[in-house]
This record gives structure tokens, C-alpha cells and sequence, in this order.
């Protein structure tokens, strides 16, 4: 049995973790984001952003754990598996901030390939900072936009997920799984 995978992206504040918690209450396996992770971890370590601090460094973390995930996706026994975000998110953000990085990004985009991928839009009434999202509104909505040519540059086309509910969000998410 092939395991589907299914990526949840969109920028920073879109509900992408409600929307996750409601798949896996439909009792669908998801894998959570690893960047709040790797963030917890280096403020523990006096590092308040790391992403800020070595975005090289962060980023090949966040690229390490997002392999994992997929590796764990298809050992899976199930017939999807959703991802709150994807290896091609790491160049997204690297580009959008205009950092410089290594072919091998760009090489992983092209060999760890997902079955489909569903891109929730900015929403300014949801839109929330915490300790670890740190940009604005309006940056959200371009890295919004970074995410979406990313994608798309790696021969995705992402499905843009309507603002709605947490339900009426799934529900469409579901509704549109090719």
C-alpha cells in the first residue's frame, strides 16, 4: 500500500495547526510542524530566534526533520498521512528572506516529492504572534505568496484552502483530495 502524502502549508498564522488537529480527529495520521520545535530548543539554549541568528543553520534543520517526516510518512500503514508543511517550505523561507543556501535544497524539493498539496491563505482576523512566530501580518502574506511560487516552481499546484471554520476548512480539504 502506497501512503499518500499530504502537505497543509501557508504562511505564518493560518490555522494551519487547528486545521491538522481536526484531521487527526477525523482519525487521520498527521505529522506537526517541526520549526516551533527546533525554536523551543535554542531558546532553551538562550537563542531567542535562531532562524534570525543562523538561518543556514536553522534551515538545515528544519530541511533534516522535514526528510524524517517523510521517511516516517511512507513507513506509515495508512492511506494518507498529512504534513503541517513540506521540504519545499524550507526554500520558500530561504528565498523570501533572501538567504543564500546550498543546491542540495533544492535537490531534496526534487527527490522527496508529495502526492498533493493544500495551501491555507492569510486571514488577518485569525492572525495571532506568539514566542515563536515573530513576523508581522503583512509578512505573512508575502511569505504567503513565496510559498505559493515555491510550490509551483517545483510542479506543485497547490489547492487554496477558503477561509471558513476549522469544519468548514477540513471539510474542504477533504472533499478535494485527489
Amino acid at each position: 500500500m502506497k501512503t499518500r502524502k499530504i502537505v497543509i502549508t501557508g504562511g505564518p498564522g493560518t490555522g494551519k495547526t487547528s486545521v491538522i488537529e481536526a484531521l487527526e480527529n477525523h482519525g487521520y495520521f498527521c505529522l506537526h510542524e517541526v520549526s516551533r520545535e527546533i525554536t523551543r530548543e535554542a531558546q532553551k539554549k538562550g537563542i531567542d530566534q535562531l532562524f534570525l541568528k543562523d538561518p543556514l543553520l536553522f534551515s538545515e534543520m528544519l530541511l533534516e526533520g522535514r526528510i524524517k517526516q517523510f521517511k516516517e510518512a511512507e513507513e506509515k500503514q495508512s492511506n494518507i498521512v498529512f504534513l503541517d508543511r513540506g521540504v519545499t517550505d524550507v526554500v520558500a523561507y530561504m528565498n523570501y528572506f533572501g538567504n543564500e543556501y546550498p543546491p542540495v535544497f533544492n535537490r531534496v524539493c526534487r527527490e522527496y516529492i508529495y502526492d498533493q498539496v493544500f495551501i491555507l491563505p492569510p486571514w488577518k482576523q485569525i492572525y495571532t504572534e506568539d514566542n515563536e512566530r515573530y513576523e508581522s501580518y503583512e509578512q505573512a502574506v508575502e511569505i504567503h505568496d513565496e510559498l505559493a511560487r515555491s510550490y509551483f516552481q517545483h510542479g506543485y499546484q497547490p489547492v487554496e484552502v477558503p477561509q471558513g471554520s476549522v469544519t468548514e476548512r477540513t471539510s474542504f480539504i477533504l472533499d478535494h483530495l485527489v
